[in-house]
C-alpha cells in the first residue's frame, strides 16, 4: 500500500486528505474560527459538581464549560473511582490541570480528563502515571513487543517521572530514535510545568500542533511516498518540522505551485461532496443508505440493480462483501463515530456471514480510530462501535435544515392547508373579528384558492366571516399567519 498526504491551506481553513492506493480514505479540516481542542492542556476551574451524575463542569476558558466524569479523574487506585463520590474528590472553585480528549459536539461541551498524555512521533508521555510502560496493541510481534518493553525501561531508568507508551510507529525503531523522542518530551514537560506555575485559571497551558503538523507527525512512515502542500509558508514550516522529527523519511515533500488547485487535481472536492450524500452507490449496482441521529448511525445495504447470476444467496454474499469494504472506507472518510448498526442483506450460509464480518474487520484495521466489530445480532444486524473524538464530516460541512429540522421530511401542502383551516376556526371562536386575513407563501395561497375554494366558501358561511388571502413571496413554503381584523 502506498499513501499520499495532500495539504491545502489558506487564510480561513486548512484541509488535509489521505490517499491510499489512489483512493481518498480520510479528510481532516481545521477552520480559523472553529479549530479542534483535542490534546490541549488547560488550567481549569471547577464551576459545578453534579453528585447525581458523578460528574463536574470545568471552566477552561472556552465558550462552553467542559464536562468531566468521575472516571476521567486520574487516580493511583482505579478501583476507588467506582466507590468514592465525585463530591469527595473535587469541589467548586478548585483548580485542575486537565486535557481535552473529545471536542465539543453540538450542544455538548468538550470532554476532559486529568490523566494527561502528550504524543510525539514514537512515544506518548503520561506525566501523571510514571508506573505505565506500555506498547501499542497494533504491534503484534511478540519479540518486538519485548524489545520495546526493554527500551522503555531503559529510557526511564534514570528519569522515571512520567510513564511511556510506544506508539505503532515505534515498531522496529532504534533506541537512538526513541531516545531523541524521549528527550523532546522531557523538555516539553519542563516547559509545561513552568507555564502551569505562572498561569491563572482558566488558561490554556499547552496547545497541540496545527492540523498539518499533527497529521504529518502521526502518519509519516515508509508507506507515505509524497506530501504535497499548496501554501508556501506552511510548506516551509512542515519542511522544518520533518527535518526535526522525521529526518530519515525517504519520501518527497512537494510545494504545489501548479495553476490547477491541489484538491481539484485529485478530484478531492467531488469526493467530499459525495461523502455527505445519504446514498452511496456500489460498483455492482447495489447501494448503501446512511442515516444518522444523535444516538447512532444506521447503514442499510441494498442490492439495487444487481441481480447476480447463480442464486439469491450468491447475490447477497457478493453485495455484502463489496459493501463491507465500502463501509470500512466510508466510516473513515465520513468520520462517523459512536454506535453503528449495519443491515446487510440476509445470508443463510454461516461461512458467508463470517467472511463478510472478516472483510469489514480487515477494512477497519487501517482505521486509526478505535473500532470494534461486535458481530451479528439475533436480528441479523451487525453492531460496530467507533471512537468519536471530533465532529463528523457531515457535522462540519452541513447544518440542520430550518424547514425539516433534520427529519428529512416536511408536511405536505395539503396537511398545512387543513391545519390552517383548523386554526381559522379556533381563532374566530376565541376572539372577536369582522374579517380574517390569511398571509401565506405564494404556493400555499395558490393551492388553497385553486383546490379548496369550496371549503373556504363553506367556512365563510359557517363562521359568518369573510376570509381573504394574501400571498407573501418572502414566506417559506408552509409558512402562514392568521390575522383577525
Amino acid at each position: 500500500m502506498y499513501r499520499e498526504i495532500l495539504i491545502s491551506s489558506n487564510d480561513f481553513e486548512t484541509r488535509v486528505a489521505l490517499i491510499e492506493d489512489g483512493q481518498l480514505c480520510e479528510v481532516w479540516m481545521e477552520r480559523a474560527k472553529k479549530y479542534s481542542l483535542v490534546g490541549n492542556i488547560y488550567l481549569g476551574r471547577v464551576v459545578k459538581v453534579l453528585p447525581g451524575l458523578q460528574a463536574a463542569f470545568v471552566d477552561i476558558g472556552e465558550q462552553q464549560a467542559a464536562f468531566m466524569h468521575v472516571s476521567d479523574l486520574g487516580t493511583e487506585d482505579q478501583a476507588s473511582v467506582d466507590t468514592m463520590p465525585i463530591s469527595q474528590r473535587v469541589h467548586e472553585g478548585e483548580k485542575l490541570i486537565v486535557q481535552v480528549y473529545k471536542d465539543p459536539i453540538g450542544s455538548k461541551g468538550a470532554r476532559i480528563t486529568t490523566a494527561l498524555s502528550i504524543p510525539s512521533r514514537y512515544l506518548v508521555m503520561m506525566p501523571h502515571a510514571p508506573e505505565i510502560e506500555a506498547i501499542s496493541a497494533r504491534i503484534t510481534d511478540d519479540e518486538e513487543r519485548q524489545r520495546l518493553q526493554r527500551l522503555l525501561a531503559k529510557l526511564n531508568s534514570k528519569h522515571n517521572s512520567f510513564g511511556l507508551i510506544a506508539r505503532t510507529h515505534a515498531e522496529f525503531v532504534s533506541y537512538t530514535a526513541l531516545y531523541h523522542d524521549w528527550r523532546f518530551l522531557n523538555r516539553l514537560w519542563d516547559k509545561i510545568n513552568c507555564r502551569i506555575k505562572a498561569a491563572n485559571a482558566p488558561e490554556l497551558i499547552y496547545s497541540e500542533f496545527c492540523l498539518a503538523k499533527r497529521v504529518v507527525r502521526d502518519l509519516i512512515n515508509d508507506e507515505v511516498t509524497k506530501v504535497s502542500i499548496d501554501h508556501f509558508n506552511l510548506f516551509q514550516s512542515v519542511k522544518t518540522f520533518l527535518s526535526d522529527f522525521a529526518a530519515e523519511w525517504g519520501g518527497e515533500l512537494q510545494h504545489h505551485t501548479a495553476s490547477r488547485p491541489l484538491f481539484d487535481l485529485y478530484q478531492i472536492d467531488d469526493e467530499i461532496d459525495r461523502s455527505v450524500n445519504r446514498t452511496v452507490p456500489l460498483k455492482s449496482g447495489g447501494n448503501l443508505v446512511f442515516d444518522s441521529n444523535e444516538a447512532m448511525t444506521t447503514i442499510d445495504v441494498n442490492t439495487g440493480q444487481y441481480v447476480g447470476y447463480k442464486s439469491l444467496e450468491d447475490t447477497a454474499f457478493k453485495t455484502n462483501l463489496e459493501s463491507a469494504q465500502m463501509i470500512a472506507r466510508q466510516l473513515r472518510l465520513r468520520n462517523i463515530g459512536g454506535i453503528i448498526i449495519i443491515d446487510f442483506i440476509d445470508m443463510f450460509d454461516e461461512a458467508h456471514r463470517q467472511q463478510v464480518l472478516q472483510t469489514l474487520a480487515d477494512g477497519l484495521q487501517k482505521d486509526r480510530a478505535k473500532t470494534h466489530v461486535l458481530g451479528f445480532t439475533r436480528l441479523g444486524l451487525v453492531e460496530v462501535t467507533r471512537k468519536r473524538t471530533t465532529e463528523s464530516l457531515l457535522e462540519i460541512l452541513c447544518e440542520t435544515c430550518d424547514k425539516c429540522h433534520g427529519s428529512g421530511r416536511i408536511e405536505t401542502i395539503e396537511t398545512v392547508s387543513f391545519k390552517l383551516f383548523r386554526e381559522i376556526s379556533r381563532s374566530v371562536k376565541q376572539f372577536k373579528a369582522n374579517k380574517i386575513m390569511v398571509i401565506g407563501s405564494s404556493r400555499l395561497v395558490q393551492y388553497i384558492t385553486e383546490e379548496h375554494s369550496t371549503t373556504i366558501a363553506e367556512m365563510e358561511d359557517s363562521l359568518g366571516k369573510r376570509i381573504a388571502f394574501q400571498a407573501e413571496d418572502s414566506y417559506q413554503r408552509t409558512q402562514h399567519d392568521v390575522v383577525l381584523l
